[in-house]
């Protein structure tokens, strides 16, 4: 009886995968030239998550710093805390915008994750972004919440249209995996074989 359950686990995240393969390849094409524009251009990526998301912020920052699949030099990348030593300092949720405010500059990059969008502390760290003139990419799932409703034109939304946090985050890394690649593979050309 699990083993039926569990299969139905793959067979649900395939489907969604090949459901939003077409609809996710153009902002997580625009996700890859806001980062590369960046780093190229002297600037860094800080990247940062609540709650699951930590984990998955914590992910990228180490393959934009060490590599994806292949070596090349790491990138400038930064992951936020959203520990609770940061969190009883600044209890309305500025913790991380406080972060933003402190690290961020003009040119950089904030990489914001999110099951939902709906976080008031990603919210409040995508206006420091702003605030510092960086652009900010979010990675969100749902309809990517009040944080989608924050970005500006010359921001990035990729946005996984489901609604189980499970599935979201499966698309998610999925999602940083083809961003890693994307940039390395306009940095050192294509590979031969994947």
């Amino acid at each position: 009886m699990l083993d039926l359950r569990i299969q139905q686990h793959f067979i649900d995240s395939a489907d969604l995968h090949y459901q939003v393969a077409e609809t996710l390849a153009k902002p997580v094409d625009a996700a890859v030239q806001s980062v590369l524009a960046s780093v190229t251009g002297g600037g860094k990526v800080l990247v940062g998550g609540l709650g699951t998301s930590t984990a998955l912020a914590q992910y990228l920052v180490n393959l934009l710093v060490g590599g994806f699949e292949r070596e090349r030099p790491g990138l400038a990348a930064i992951c936020l805390s959203s520990d609770a030593l940061m969190a009883t300092r600044w209890s309305d949720g500025q913790a991380m915008a406080k972060q933003v405010l402190a690290l961020g500059q003009t040119g950089d990059v904030l990489v914001l994750i999110s099951t939902d969008g709906s976080e008031a502390a990603l919210v409040q760290a995508a206006q420091a972004a702003h605030e510092r003139e960086m652009s900010v990419l979010a990675v969100t799932g749902h309809q990517g919440g009040a944080l989608a409703r924050q970005l500006r034109e010359t921001d990035v939304h990729v946005c996984v249209p489901h609604e189980r946090p499970a599935r979201i985050c499966e698309v998610q890394q999925l999602v940083l995996h083809c961003l890693c690649d994307g940039i390395d593979t306009q940095l050192l050309g294509e590979q031969e074989s994947l």
